[in-house]
This record gives structure tokens, C-alpha cells and sequence, in this order.
């Protein structure tokens, strides 16, 4: 892995943007995600992330921390935060704006408890692939303190297969419609491509019970997205 990621965030962070980074699945063509959406404050976060972070409470574990923008609007809050990202240069950016633990390190290599594990920006993309949601889960759950919860959020992406009719054209004899190859480049630097989950709601739901969590919908987003909370 390059970190073409990190190398972005360390070169806003010193002053020298010049480039966004640019991403791409196997399902969509190349689109611009501009660096300084990486570093906004709460008032410009969307709904689904000013939600979670406002049902935050005790010792929380931020998953996928990038920039570490929602840590630091909990530190401000007072509460006890740890920030993960398996970006060196996520963790260096978070470290410099404040996040006073931050930690290069995968989320399944994690042991401590907390009252609040966040997984936002489509949170459910750590899992990767279908068949790899209830491992994650069951280390998810082992990482909650008594009365603990999960706050997660994903998009149901089944609307990028219809066709002008309204019919949609997955391929049911392929993997799960939400399982995407994930590209990224920065400079002229393409990244290794990496495996993406988007999971619909029902789905969630179906693996939160098999592995003894409740999943409640916390609220949808404007488009196909939605908050989940599981204890």
C-alpha cells in the first residue's frame, strides 16, 4: 500500500494543496474527492454524521479516522477518544490537529472496551466482502463495554444498477450487488485496489442478529444512505 491517502491529507495539512484525490469503483467512472470535505468542522458534516456524533457518549473508538475530524469534535466534547486508521499518514494529520490518540493500527488488532464504536463515511466498507460481516461484528461486539453500542452507517447502492426504465440489472449469479473493487489516485499515483462493502440495511440487520446485536435504524440519509445503532 502507497498511502496515496495519507500522502493527500499530510500535503493539506502543510499548506500544499494543489490536487483532490480521485476515486472510482468497478461500477462508476472517476470522480473527485476534494481534500478539504476531509477536514471539515461539524456545521459542515452530513446529517447522518452530525447524528451519530451527537448519540457519542463515554469512552469511544473511532474507526477509520482519517483526518480525525469527528475525534476532535468529541475530545471538544469532553469525552475519551481513541482513533484507528490503517493510514500512516491519517494518523500522523489526526496527531497534528490535536487527536490525542491516535493509533496506526486495524480494527480487528484492537483489545480495549468502549462505550462507543464509530464507523462513519460509510462505515461498513472495513468489512470488505459480504462473507467477512459477521467476523467483523463478533470483534465489534467483544470491543463493547456493558450497555455499549455501535454506530454505523452505509448506503444500499442497488439504485447504481437500474436502467432508464427502473429495472435494475445485477447479475444474480455474481457476488452481492454492494461489494465493490475500490480505486484511488493521487498525482498521478495510482493505489492498490482494495475491496468496498456498501450493505443495505436488511442485510445489517440479518448478521447483527446472528451474532446476538440488536440493529436499530437511527435515521435515512438524502440519498440511499442510512445511521445504524447496535447493541
Amino acid at each position: 500500500m502507497k498511502d496515496l491517502f495519507g500522502k493527500a491529507l499530510i500535503d493539506y495539512q502543510k499548506g500544499n494543496y494543489t490536487e483532490d484525490l480521485i476515486t472510482s469503483t468497478n461500477i462508476s467512472d472517476e470522480d473527485e474527492l476534494p481534500l478539504p470535505y476531509l477536514f471539515r468542522n461539524f456545521k459542515d458534516m452530513p446529517k447522518l454524521e452530525q447524528k451519530a456524533l451527537l448519540l457519542s457518549k463515554g469512552n469511544v473508538l473511532d474507526v477509520g479516522c482519517g483526518s480525525g475530524s469527528h475525534s476532535l469534535y468529541l475530545q471538544e466534547k469532553g469525552l475519551r477518544v481513541k482513533a484507528l486508521d490503517i493510514s500512516k499518514g491519517a494518523i500522523e494529520v489526526s496527531k497534528k490537529r490535536g487527536v490525542l490518540n491516535a493509533e496506526l493500527k486495524d480494527v480487528l488488532d484492537e483489545t480495549e472496551t468502549f462505550d462507543t464504536i464509530l464507523l462513519l463515511m460509510n462505515g461498513t466498507g472495513i468489512f470488505q466482502e459480504l462473507s467477512q460481516v459477521t467476523k467483523y461484528l463478533k470483534h465489534l461486539k467483544s470491543l463493547l463495554n456493558p450497555k455499549g453500542q455501535i454506530l454505523i452507517d452505509s448506503s444500499d447502492i442497488k439504485y447504481m444498477y437500474e436502467d432508464d426504465d427502473g429495472g435494475l440489472w445485477i447479475d444474480t449469479n455474481a457476488n452481492y450487488y454492494g461489494e465493490l473493487d475500490y480505486y484511488l489516485s493521487y498525482k498521478n499515483e495510482d493505489e492498490a485496489p482494495m475491496k468496498w462493502l456498501y450493505l443495505d440495511f436488511e442485510r445489517l440487520e440479518f448478521a447483527c442478529n446472528s451474532v446476538g446485536l440488536t440493529c436499530e435504524k437511527v435515521m435515512d440519509g438524502k440519498h440511499f444512505d442510512y445511521l445504524a445503532r447496535l447493541t
